[in-house]
């Protein structure tokens, strides 16, 4: 897989790609595991790049995307070849949207992807989930526990029927 990402950041680079990122979000979301994002500083350029991106992944790895949105009007091209994404904005869409402040936590490897290094997992963390306080029975005004409420019973199929009693309230 990093193998078409680094053709994908090659084809890129290829078309003057402005502020390329490739963000490691696979610990993040079950969308993908690399988000690229990269800039044009018109919708002609964001459009060429995608064109070399496809192109380049077609042609070297027989790989084609599973979705392409947005070719027109160019603002913001996504590029969906399943474990990874491809993102390009014009500049002012770019900050607009501002993708890379929302998968901040991220972590930016391009640069490792690019010179042929695989980048490593970080370890998960384990927190303890916090308890959450338990609510008292609230009790009636006479001070007795409140009522239950009737269960539903269940036919042969797991079909759950209410009882005679609940059905009469």
């Amino acid at each position: 897989m990093e193998t078409r990402v680094r053709e994908a950041i090659e084809a890129a680079h290829d078309k003057k790609a402005i502020d390329l990122e490739v963000l490691h979000v696979a610990e993040l979301t079950s969308l993908a595991d690399y988000f690229m994002i990269c800039s044009g500083s018109t919708e002609r350029q964001t459009g060429a790049i995608a064109d070399s991106i496809e192109e380049r992944l077609r042609e070297k790895l027989d790989t084609r995307p599973r979705m392409v949105e947005g070719v027109s009007p160019g603002r913001w091209i996504l590029m969906d070849y399943g474990d990874f994404i491809v993102h390009i904005f014009t500049e002012e869409t770019r900050r607009f949207y501002a993708l890379d402040r929302l998968w901040g936590d991220a972590r930016d490897v391009a640069k490792l992807i690019a010179a042929g290094e695989k980048p490593k997992q970080k370890p998960a963390k384990e927190e303890p989930l916090p308890e959450e306080p338990r609510k008292p029975a609230r009790a009636s005004a006479t001070g007795k526990p409140p009522k239950k409420k009737p269960a539903k019973a269940a036919d042969s199929r797991g079909v759950k029927k209410q009882t005679r009693n609940a059905r009469k309230k």
